[in-house]
C-alpha cells in the first residue's frame, strides 16, 4: 500500500476517534444535564483536547485541529448527534469501545510520530504520544471537577497507548515510520481492547503491602516464629544479653545466721 494510502486510512481512523470521544463526551454532557454550549464543550474537549495539548506544546505553528476543519466540524457533528439522540444500547456498547481502542493507537503513535518529525527525543516522543491519546479525556474529567479515569482504577488506557508509541517510535529509529505507525496502532488498539475484555489494570500502592504480596500461609507462620523468639516469655539472666539478672532478690532465709 502506498504511503499516501497509509495517511489517509490513518486520517479516516482519527477523525473516527475524534467522532467517537466526542460522542461520549456528548453522553457525559447528557448525564450531567448541560445545555448545548456544554455539549459542544466536552465534546470538543473529549475529541481534540489530547492533540491541542501536544500542538501548543510542540510550538510549532497553530493545532491542526484548527488548521484542519475537518476536525472541528467532526467535534461538533457528535455533539449534534448525541444532543439529538440518546445515545445509549447494546450496539454503542459494543461499538464505541472498539472505536476507542482504534483512537488511542492512532493518537498515541501520531503523537510520537509528529514529535520526532520536529526533532525531539524518544523520550520526548513517548510522553506527547500518551498525552495526544489520554489528555482530551483528563481534561474533561477535570473540568467536570473528578478525578480522571486514566489516573487509576480503570483497565489499562495510558499503558496502552504508552505502548502504542514505543512501538513508533522503535520502528521509526529503525528506518520503518509508516509501518510504525500501523503497528503502533495495532498495538494500541490491542492491548487496549484486551485490557477492557480481561479486566488488566494497574496495581494499586496496597496491592505490595505484606498482606497482599506474602502468602497468608508464610504471614501466620512468620508471626508464631515472631512469638516464640526468646524473650517473649519470663525473663531470665539468659534473656539479659548483659547476663543480669533483673528479678528481685530472694527473701532473706531466717535461720540464715548474720
Amino acid at each position: 500500500m502506498p504511503v499516501d494510502g497509509v495517511s489517509d486510512v490513518l486520517r479516516i481512523l482519527d477523525l473516527s476517534g475524534v467522532f467517537a470521544n466526542a460522542v461520549l463526551g456528548g453522553v457525559i454532557a447528557r448525564r450531567e444535564r448541560l445545555d448545548p454550549i456544554g455539549f459542544a464543550t466536552l465534546a470538543v474537549l473529549s475529541g481534540l483536547g489530547g492533540g491541542l495539548i501536544r500542538d501548543v506544546l510542540l510550538q510549532r505553528g497553530p493545532p491542526v485541529a484548527l488548521t484542519d476543519d475537518a476536525y472541528l466540524l467532526t467535534a461538533l457533528a457528535g455533539a449534534a448527534a448525541s444532543y439529538l439522540a440518546h445515545v445509549q444500547g447494546p450496539v454503542w456498547d459494543r461499538l464505541w469501545p472498539v472505536i476507542d481502542a482504534i483512537a488511542l493507537g492512532c493518537w498515541a503513535s501520531a503523537g510520537a510520530a509528529k514529535t520526532l518529525a520536529v526533532g525531539l527525543g524518544w523520550l520526548p516522543a513517548l510522553l506527547l504520544g500518551v498525552v495526544t491519546a489520554v489528555g482530551g479525556g483528563a481534561v474533561r474529567d477535570v473540568v467536570l471537577r473528578r478525578v480522571p479515569g486514566v489516573l487509576g482504577g480503570n483497565t489499562l488506557y495510558a499503558t496502552a497507548a504508552l505502548a502504542a508509541a514505543g512501538a513508533l517510535v522503535l520502528l521509526n529509529t529503525a528506518g520503518y515510520p509508516t509501518a510504525g505507525s500501523i503497528v503502533g496502532l495495532v498495538v494500541g488498539a490491542g492491548l487496549c481492547l484486551a485490557a477492557r475484555n480481561r479486566g488488566w489494570i494497574l496495581p494499586s500502592a496496597d496491592a505490595w503491602s505484606s498482606a497482599n504480596v506474602v502468602p497468608a500461609r508464610y504471614l501466620s507462620r512468620f508471626r508464631r516464629n515472631l512469638d516464640q523468639r526468646p524473650g517473649k516469655g519470663a525473663p531470665s539472666t539468659h534473656d539479659d544479653p548483659r547476663g543480669h539478672d533483673d528479678r528481685p532478690p530472694h527473701p532473706p532465709n531466717s535461720q540464715e545466721k548474720p
